[in-house]
């Protein structure tokens, strides 16, 4: 193998390694969200392997939707602008079934300093700044997800009421286009709680109502968080669904 083939454990599968080789070349930004990538026959040259053992790779990296291969036209970085990506970690869904659409409302965007628990989860020291961003989301016109979501403001410091207002897209998609984070994965936990008032105020709910908790870490490229959340859902008409491998 002709690329950094020292960097790769020798002990992987080889498609194993070229995998590795790939995810690489994206975390260092060779390949842009969207952007087309070598063809195959390219990578298999340049790392010195045969095709059956790239596309294998690549299969694997489409399955992680850290790839997107289209019929006819080659294979492409995963971008959370696409539609079908744009909700990859809303779990949430109607009881009745149907398909909704959602609106978010932004509650307020601020500099802060880390602490507690975000701090552990983004590996942050105390006191290092931070934006927490609080917003609801509703589906069907009616408030669903309370939202809060905290940021390292080393990479995020940019980021403010004016630039969320003014996105159309998700917010990953945003912090993918405008930040250069693109978050390709997410830890969560689930607990059942009761609604405190400032949550049951901006979801219309009875304090003390029963809601899901959802805590969130959203990870990018080298298992690096980049996203802690915690999100407050009630689900009185909706459910969190979720797949099992």
């Amino acid at each position: 193998m002709n690329e950094k083939a020292a960097s790769i454990p020798s002990y992987q599968p080889l498609y194993g390694q070229i995998k590795s080789l790939l995810v690489s070349s994206l975390a260092n930004g060779e390949w842009k969200p969207g952007q087309m990538i070598p063809s195959e026959s390219e990578l298999a040259s340049r790392f010195g392997v045969s095709q059956g053992t790239v596309r294998k790779a690549i299969d694997e990296l489409a399955t992680d939707n850290l790839l997107m291969r289209r019929q006819g036209r080659g294979t492409f970085v995963a971008t959370h602008a696409e539609d079908r990506n744009s909700t990859r970690f809303l779990r949430l869904r109607a009881a009745d079934g149907s398909v909704e659409t959602h609106e978010s409302r932004l509650i307020s965007c601020r500099r802060d300093t880390a602490s507690g628990r975000a701090a552990v989860m983004l590996n942050l020291a105390e006191g290092e700044p931070v934006v927490e961003v609080r917003r609801v989301l509703s589906f069907s016109g009616r408030p669903v997800t309370h939202d809060r979501i905290v940021l390292p403001a080393s990479v995020f410091g940019a980021l403010d009421a004016s630039v969320i207002e003014a996105w159309e897209g998700s917010m990953y998609s945003l912090f993918e286009t405008r930040f250069g984070v693109r978050l390709i994965r997410a830890e969560e936990h689930l607990t059942a709680v009761v609604a405190q008032a400032d949550v049951a105020a901006d979801l219309g709910v009875d304090e003390r109502s029963p809601l899901l908790a959802v805590e969130r870490v959203a990870y990018t490229y080298d298992d690096l968080p980049m996203e802690w959340r915690l999100g407050h859902y009630d689900t009185a008409s909706h459910y969190y669904a979720t797949t099992l491998d």
